[in-house]
């Protein structure tokens, strides 16, 4: 396997219960920060990267969703339908295994947004892919150069671009996971088969193997978590076109 990514796995199907009021009659994914929603700028950011297939798991307000990206003719998009179970960062992904292929993907978030201050983020991403060296590639954020770093959970990297995961509050991480990444799908196989569960375990055991690898961006990093933080990336995104 080599090259970058040409397919995308989305994870748009969460409830988005701290973005309410916003979400209560919407999905989240659909939340506009700007005059774009949060779907629409993340599937900008992967057709400029080359992605010319996108797999978007639904959930929440689902049949908008669809409708939604039945507009888009810039890529394929396919739906991974959720409704029956939110199926969480893990179990998201297996279930769209099917749809993703045997080769890598990139797999992406819908709540990060981020202002390029040199090399594009996804630029960088398919710069540093190495699947000879790594299973996983997480796009990551220098601590004190984002909006919704918080708390301790992060990533110590090595000379080699290796990940340690630490939720200790000590020593400090000076890395955070935005999202963003490049995957083989194939590392989920051996990952349950049904029902919800978390990526986490397979970051750990690829960790243990240095199959984890980083590659840190050189832009600043938006978390659109909350109604605050959207107003807050509006401010962000009007002052670097004004």
């Amino acid at each position: 396997m080599s090259g970058a990514p040409t397919t995308a796995m989305v994870l748009a199907a969460g409830l988005g219960t701290r973005m309410r009021p916003l979400t209560d009659t919407r999905p989240k994914a659909l939340v506009e920060v700007a005059g774009r929603t949060l779907i629409d700028r993340v599937l900008d950011e992967l057709v400029a990267a080359g992605v010319t297939r996108a797999v978007v798991n639904v959930h929440h307000f689902a049949d908008q969703m669809e409708a939604h990206l039945a507009k888009r003719s810039d890529l394929e998009v396919l739906i991974s339908d959720e409704r029956a179970e939110l199926l969480d960062s893990g179990g998201g992904i297996q279930h769209a295994r099917p749809l993703l292929g045997e080769h890598p993907i990139f797999v992406a978030n819908i709540d990060s947004l981020w202002i390029a201050e040199g090399e594009p983020p996804m630029e960088t991403l398919k710069r540093l892919w190495d699947p000879a060296r790594m299973d996983i590639l997480l796009l990551l954020v220098k601590r004190g150069n984002g909006i919704g770093f918080e708390g301790p959970n992060g990533f110590f990297m090595d000379d080699e671009g290796r990940l340690t995961h630490s939720v200790r509050p000590e020593p400090p991480t000076p890395y955070a996971n935005i999202g963003f990444g490049v995957l083989k799908p194939q590392v989920l196989d051996g990952s349950p088969k049904t029902g919800p569960f978390s990526i986490l375990p397979v970051w750990h055991e690829l960790q243990a193997k240095g199959r984890l690898h980083g590659a840190v961006m050189d832009a600043f990093w938006m978390h659109v978590g909350d109604p605050a933080a959207r107003d807050a990336a509006e401010q962000r995104l009007g002052q670097r076109l004004s």
